[in-house]
């Protein structure tokens, strides 16, 4: 085999290889699930309690049994974190197994700097903003994200499951 065929073929193997790992990767890291975003490794529908307590400690505040809410104290603020009771199994018509995972992650802000332009807010298509008297709320319906700020500062953040997750998790009929 000539140096140049060789040369073209090992080249064409080489840049099919590359474009086989290429791809592989981009459907890897593509998670074809729809799932809420996560917040210090606590993630809706899919964390338990002891998840939370692992990440979190000791609540200084907590609810009794698996389903109960749990309050914590952390740098910024504080963290209230709600679960998937039966009443919202049933209410929402979502999968039994799904009772004890979080349901939201709620986050109040003590002297938050933080407003929708420093956070990248304002011109995000992601979020749809919503006005009211005292406040302003950026939705991100999709990713399961709310950041409420009053006086243009960022009191609230909540994440929550995205609508589209809670359809794939309820039972039909």
């Amino acid at each position: 085999m000539s140096n140049s065929i060789y040369f073209h073929s090992h080249l064409h193997r080489r840049s099919t290889a590359i474009v086989g790992l290429a791809l592989a990767a981009l459907l890897l890291s593509h998670d074809i699930t729809v799932r809420a975003a996560v917040w210090n490794g606590i993630e809706p529908l899919k964390s338990r309690r002891a998840d939370v307590e692992r990440q979190l400690g000791k609540p200084v505040k907590a609810s009794p049994g698996e389903t109960g809410t749990l309050n914590f104290k952390v740098a910024g603020g504080t963290v209230t974190v709600l679960f998937v009771n039966a009443k919202f199994v049933a209410t929402k018509k979502i999968a039994p197994e799904l009772e004890g995972t979080v349901l939201q992650i709620v986050l109040q802000h003590e002297r938050a700097t933080d407003s929708p332009e420093s956070l990248g807010l304002v011109n995000n298509s992601d979020f749809a903003r919503e006005d009211s008297k005292d406040a302003v709320v950026y939705r991100n319906i999709k990713d399961g994200i709310f950041y409420f700020f009053v006086g243009g500062q960022l009191k609230t953040t909540r994440y929550a499951p995205p609508a589209e997750q809670l359809s794939r998790v309820q039972r039909k009929g």
